[in-house]
């Protein structure tokens, strides 16, 4: 997660509306764009609220185009503001980047596959897409969003991929069936699934109903999207002596650190379960928002991951994993300064 010495200098050289809400940006770095696997992401630094941060965007496409990279961003406002910051960019602009990287790879020894996408989720899919039509691969794309008119890549999906995709529009009353869908695979098959925590759940929940393995059911969250709107809350650590004011656009791991706290993190998603806390007590309503996990788990609200879970209308008191919050001075990290948050 470092990237000490590999910061590129890119410039901005297309801005591209996919969709009112969605922009399409193409990032011309100095050398040419470097080849990367299915699934991978850049990280940009941004410009937040006057300070520089971290943003991760999946890359979209097989392979860089005509020695550049390309990423689509979602509008958020209200946000954590790297969207709003890429959105204000002119074409010509300058941007930092780090090497590409993944963590959702696709792999190649599945006789079968699924995809899955749901709103923003298209970004990484839309390369997988095209990588298994070229390899002559067995799949079906599943593509889901508010509407047709919101869904970024969809007439060119369509085109290329043909009976292969089915779309699930919100507005028009048109729901996946996952059952069914998971009950026509293959016995070895794999499916990937990139979307809002929504989807995420409900397809955790029907392949695990399956009794398939957990291991061919690869999936990546894009954001840290809950069952309420975010609001200000209220986070305790007694051990410390500690009382930290939460905002609605800052992550609980944020506010920590800011105010000392040391917190061990990784991913920054609510995938890798590392910046677990022991829950002590909660006033309001949780909003588990990992995907790290279970359901039953969240029921019992016994750990939260900082990095993205919140609480509606209240307060909790936790007891962070890491010891040495002594030594910790604002704004640093107990494990890697430059963990990156999520894309918005």
């Amino acid at each position: 997660m470092r990237f000490d010495n590999q910061w590129t200098q890119a410039i901005l050289r297309r801005v591209r509306d996919l969709t009112p809400g969605i922009r399409e940006f193409t990032l011309a770095p100095e050398g040419g764009a470097s080849p990367y696997p299915t699934g991978a992401h850049v990280v940009l630094r941004v410009i937040v609220d006057g300070k520089q941060d971290l943003r991760r965007y999946s890359l979209v496409g097989e392979q860089p185009m005509d020695g550049c990279y390309r990423i689509a961003v979602k509008r958020e406002d209200p946000g954590r503001g790297g969207s709003r910051y890429m959105w204000s960019l002119p074409e010509g602009a300058r941007i930092e980047l780090a090497p590409p990287d993944s963590f959702f790879q696709l792999s190649r020894d599945a006789s079968e596959y699924l995809l899955i996408a749901g709103g923003i989720g298209i970004t990484p899919i839309r390369g997988m897409a095209t990588a298994l039509l070229r390899r002559g691969a067995k799949f079906r794309m599943l593509y889901g969003g508010r509407t047709r008119e919101e869904m970024a890549y969809l007439g060119e999906l369509e085109v290329e991929l043909g009976d292969r995709l089915a779309v699930f529009p919100d507005d028009q009353g048109v729901r996946m069936d996952l059952a069914a869908e998971f009950a026509r695979l293959a016995p070895d098959a794999e499916v990937y699934v990139c979307g809002p925590l929504g989807l995420l759940e409900a397809v955790k929940r029907a392949w695990a109903a399956t009794g398939r393995p957990r291991a061919k059911l690869v999936f990546e969250t894009f954001g840290s999207s809950g069952r309420f709107a975010s609001e200000p809350f209220t986070v305790r650590v007694p051990r410390l002596g500690v009382e930290v004011q939460v905002p609605a656009n800052t992550s609980m791991l944020d506010a920590l650190e800011a105010a000392g706290v040391g917190v061990l993190y990784d991913c920054r998603r609510g995938e890798c379960g590392l910046c677990a806390m022991d829950v002590l007590a909660v006033e309001g309503t949780m909003d588990h928002r990992d995907v790290f996990f279970s359901d039953h788990e969240h029921e019992e609200n016994r750990k939260v991951c900082a990095c993205v879970s919140r609480v509606a209308g209240g307060s909790i008191t936790v007891d962070p994993a890491f010891r040495g919050d002594a030594g910790l001075q604002p704004g640093k990290s107990a494990l890697w300064p430059s963990a990156i948050p999520a894309a918005e």
